[in-house]
């Protein structure tokens, strides 16, 4: 008969902690911590004043900017067309320029791939700075070194953009089978042909699809680019809102965002056709299928080319940056507050958290109610389910700049407006990721209370919520930490905090001053992905 031994006791003769006591611990834990960034959430929401008085101050303001802004002044639809050709050059360059860096980035940063694991630390540590820096100290950095045109926003849209594509495309190599790279390997095949035969074919529709998603992400925020004279569409919205011009400024605010939601559209129907056409069939593919696949690719070359085209960077700076490179970077040192005194600026880093923590709370909020409707084992009703995810559609191709111009405009609430852009713009993409978390639930514990004559809220509580709360967990930080970055940039239309004594000191050519409060934001962005992975951590015990 075999016999189970008891634990072995530990070095100081203590026997370690039974699995259940751990997960208590850990249970412990997660909800002080979450409980700790609630409450600071909800007073990050007080401190920003959303009282009735104030409120109905805005009311009247509202009433005074619609009548200023009509009619719409759609003017000059040539120059409007240029514009808009002129966005989605830049957009789509940068977001070229990413998925390019990225693969030797993923390749570094992949377990599975990494030569060495110092160049994985270096692969993993360069898609987290990229993630963690704001566009807008990326733009500011590059247009000190190159001439204004379109390349700064092009490198700042693909430098930014590695931190996303080379962490899921890593995540994503990470996954693939072994067998073909080993087989390859077998027959002596180079480290390029495992990558080209044996890697790239299984990640593939997954790189196409996350690069698709990026795309979608930086036309949103492209607008940022015209505060620091970079052309296009947000060029123009920036300069009608310096002249006053509010017919303008709202119409072209129109077209940005239609061409977000057409985007959207086009990025969601690629993805699909692409990820299905990944998955293995048991049917041959049709004629059509057979022909859409290479024309697909072909037509997204043209694309890329075409943006290089219209965009005309100004691609002899690179030959030029490098005897500037010096005195440039020599501008950031030393490190400097300027004229502001330490606690003025961690009363100002505390703004722009503040108003992170506020819109990630009324984000988190909204997305738990449409998000929970946008999924299938969740709506009462396919209508609810179509109504819920259209929502979510219309509401991820709003930019979040967009929207705190319009409520800045409408209401000049300033930081309170911006954290209700920051909420209102969470939704789409929180809320999407929330209904996607709920429909992948294990149905078994809803169908067994379901049984047993469960209404639809006991279901709900009892057994779809608790199973998708590590997932709506890990959510709810991404939005957050993405939050803390765009409140930094919503400052250059009068959010307040940090971002706006920044962009200050740029146009005041103070880059040290811009340095000392990048790093700021950059460490407040790294605290809150640390404690995300941590509790990812305790979640996954």
């Amino acid at each position: 008969m075999t016999t189970i031994a008891p634990a072995a006791p530990s070095r100081n003769g203590t026997r370690p902690p039974a699995p259940a006591t751990r997960r208590r611990a850990s249970g412990i834990t997660v909800a002080a911590v979450l409980g700790a960034f609630i409450v600071a959430g909800i007073f990050a929401f007080i401190a920003l004043d959303f009282t009735g008085v104030k409120l109905e101050k805005s009311l009247i303001s509202a009433q005074r900017f619609f009548a200023r802004m009509v009619p719409l002044d759609f003017s000059e639809p040539d120059e409007l067309l240029r514009l808009t050709g002129v966005t989605l050059a830049i957009v789509i360059s940068g977001t070229a320029v990413a998925a390019i860096l990225s693969v030797p980035v993923a390749y570094w940063a992949a377990r599975n791939t990494s030569p060495q694991p110092l160049l994985r630390w270096i692969g993993r540590g360069v898609t987290v700075l990229a993630r963690a820096f704001p566009e807008l100290i990326l733009i500011i950095m590059l247009a000190t070194m190159f001439s204004l045109g379109s390349l700064p926003g092009i490198l700042a849209i693909g430098l930014h953009s590695v931190g996303m594509v080379g962490k899921l495309f890593a995540d994503a190599i990470e996954q693939i089978d072994e067998g073909p790279r080993t087989a390859i390997r077998a027959a002596g095949g180079t480290k390029l042909q495992e990558f080209a035969a044996g890697i790239l074919p299984q990640v593939a529709p997954s790189w196409i699809a996350t690069v698709l998603h990026r795309n979608d992400i930086n036309l949103r925020g492209s607008a940022i680019l015209g505060y620091v004279g970079m052309p296009g569409l947000g060029y123009e919205l920036s300069a009608s809102i310096q002249r006053l011009d509010y017919k303008r400024a709202i119409a072209v605010a129109i077209i940005l965002f239609l061409l977000c939601v057409a985007m959207e559209l086009i990025s969601m129907g690629i993805r699909r056709m692409v990820l299905r056409r990944g998955k293995v069939s048991s049917t041959s593919p049709s004629a059509w299928q057979r022909v859409r696949s290479p024309l697909v690719g072909w037509t997204a070359a043209a694309a890329v080319i075409a943006s290089a085209i219209v965009a005309q960077p100004a691609w002899g700076d690179f030959l030029t940056v490098w005897s500037v490179l010096p005195q440039r970077i020599a501008a950031f040192f030393p490190l400097s507050t300027g004229d502001y005194t330490w606690p003025q600026v961690f009363t100002m880093l505390w703004d722009t958290v503040a108003i992170a923590l506020a819109g990630t709370l009324i984000g988190v909020v909204l997305s738990g109610i449409v998000g929970s409707f946008a999924a299938r084992n969740v709506a009462p009703s396919g209508a609810v389910h179509a109504v819920s995810r259209l929502v979510l559609l219309v509401v991820r191709g709003i930019p979040e700049l967009i929207l705190a111009i319009v409520l800045i405009l409408v209401t000049g609430l300033g930081g309170s407006a911006a954290a209700l852009a920051l909420g209102i713009g969470t939704v789409g993409l929180l809320g999407k990721l929330l209904a996607d978390s709920i429909e992948e639930v294990d149905p078994g514990p809803e169908r067994a209370l379901s049984a047993v004559g469960a209404t639809r809220p006991q279901v709900y509580f009892s057994a779809t919520l608790p199973q998708a709360a590590p997932a709506i967990v890990g959510h709810a930080f991404y939005a957050l930490d993405g939050n803390v970055r765009a409140a930094t940039v919503l400052a250059v239309v009068g959010a307040g905090g940090v971002g706006q004594a920044m962009f200050t000191a740029a146009q005041l050519s103070k880059y040290n001053v811009v340095a000392t409060f990048a790093l700021l934001v950059i460490g407040v962005v790294l605290a809150i992905e640390a404690i995300a992975a941590f509790l990812r951590r305790l979640l996954a015990q």
